[in-house]
């Protein structure tokens, strides 16, 4: 028996939370021993604040990734991203993270390809510190809109563009998620009327930063997927959809043509 983790799930239970067992045993490591320590996250929690933010990391890819108050934590299914980008890729080919967040796409590609010339980009200034963070010495962390900061030596040259941009419709952030929608930065969110203006964007844009062959892989929804691919056809790519029903991932693998 473990009374005070049990009570504790129970409190986090009548709260709400769907994993109140798994979550109290994640706050009581947290708080360290210190009852004053956990007494400040269990208030944070059951205020209704992400376990992310009050424990200071989320779970990706077999990583504790850091993040910080209105950063978009990194969710299980962009992994598909990893995943298919990893395919593509091999030690010191060169690689952005756009849209990177708290770096995750870059931290897990790091772990399974090994050293990489990694740029990673975000529009937001308190992401791109964090990705600084969870990154390191290992790439290199630009804040600047898509591609508008990356270096240019990689004009031309990037092998893989792995991307997780903002695809929620404008009118269905109020939809999501509370924890999503009212702690997250409506920036790393909102992708315009249908979900798919930075994807149009980045289709545009991409062919100028890829050598020959190299390609784009890119986070969508289910519904989405199509007209995703759809606007990468149509700016010279060819594209395919990946769906990993594991983790409910879908993703554009969207190659330029030579």
């Amino acid at each position: 028996m473990h009374p005070a983790r049990d009570a504790l799930a129970g409190r986090l239970r009548a709260a709400g939370s769907v994993f109140a067992e798994d979550e109290a045993d994640l706050l009581l490591d947290a708080g360290d021993g210190d009852p004053v320590r956990l007494r400040t996250l269990v208030q944070r929690r059951l205020a209704g604040e992400p376990l992310e933010y009050v424990l200071g990391w989320a779970a990706f890819d077999g990583h504790r990734i850091r993040v910080t108050p209105g950063v978009f934590v990194p969710r299980t299914r962009t992994t598909i991203v990893v995943e298919q980008a990893a395919r593509l890729l091999h030690r010191y080919d060169r690689v952005v993270d756009l849209c990177c967040g708290a770096g995750a796409i870059a931290v897990a590609l790091l772990e399974r390809v090994g050293a990489l010339d990694l740029v990673a980009s975000d529009i937001d200034q308190d992401a791109v510190d964090v990705a600084a963070e969870n990154i390191g010495d290992r790439g290199i962390v630009v804040a600047g809109d898509l591609f508008a900061a990356l270096p240019a030596r990689f004009r031309g040259a990037v092998d893989v563009i792995a991307v997780n941009a903002p695809y929620v419709p404008t009118d269905a952030v109020a939809t999501m998620p509370s924890e999503a929608r009212d702690h997250e930065h409506r920036v790393a969110l909102d992708g315009g009327a249908d979900g798919l203006d930075l994807h149009r964007r980045i289709a545009a844009e991409a062919g100028a930063w890829l050598r020959p062959g190299g390609a784009v892989v890119i986070e969508v929804s289910t519904g989405q997927a199509d007209a995703s691919a759809a606007a990468f056809h149509e700016a010279g790519f060819d594209a395919r959809v990946e769906r990993d029903d594991a983790v409910d991932g879908t993703c554009v693998v969207a190659t330029r043509r030579d």
